[in-house]
C-alpha cells in the first residue's frame, strides 16, 4: 500500500466519551433559585468559618432540615429562611444570630 502523495493523509480523531458519566439532561436553575443558592452559599461561608465548612455543612444531609440544607435553601422561600436561620444558630461570630 503506497500512499498518493496528491492525497492529504486522514487520520481519525478519537471521539471523547466518558463512560462513567451518566447521560441526563442538565436543567440550570431558575434565577431566583439560582439567587437563593448563591446568597445560601455566601453566608454560609461568611458565618461557618470558610469554604470547607460552609460545603460540608451545605452539602450533607440534616436529618433536622430534611435534607441537604443547599436543596432545601434553593427550592423556596421558606427553605431559605430555615436554613438561613439554622447557619446563624451555628455561627461563633456576634450578632449573627439576629442577622447583623
Amino acid at each position: 500500500m503506497t500512499s498518493d502523495p496528491e492525497k492529504p493523509m486522514v487520520v481519525p480523531q478519537p471521539t471523547r466519551t466518558n463512560p462513567f458519566r451518566k447521560k441526563r439532561k442538565l436543567v440550570p436553575l431558575a434565577i431566583e433559585e439560582a439567587r437563593r443558592q448563591g446568597a445560601i452559599s455566601a453566608l454560609a461561608f461568611l458565618l461557618l468559618g470558610g469554604r470547607d465548612a460552609a460545603v460540608e455543612f451545605l452539602n450533607t444531609e440534616n436529618l433536622a432540615l430534611g435534607g441537604r440544607p443547599i436543596a432545601i435553601a434553593t427550592r423556596s422561600s421558606a427553605g431559605y429562611a430555615t436554613v438561613e436561620r439554622d447557619i446563624r444558630s451555628r455561627s461563633a461570630l456576634p450578632d449573627a444570630q439576629h442577622g447583623g
